[in-house]
């Protein structure tokens, strides 16, 4: 969690909110793909990309 405090501290202080959109949707992406790894919707998934 400390690294997401740091994160945010950087943001903040440096007026680079336009990056959260960035970072969300990567962590979106990151999410989608672990979860669907092992699942029958994976080579769906893949295609995405």
């Amino acid at each position: 969690m400390d690294f997401l405090k740091d994160l945010w501290g950087f943001l903040r202080v440096r007026k680079k909110f336009w990056m959260l959109p960035i970072i969300l949707t990567l962590l979106l992406f990151g999410v989608l793909i672990v979860l669907t790894s092992g699942s029958a919707i994976a080579p769906f998934v893949y295609t995405l990309f």
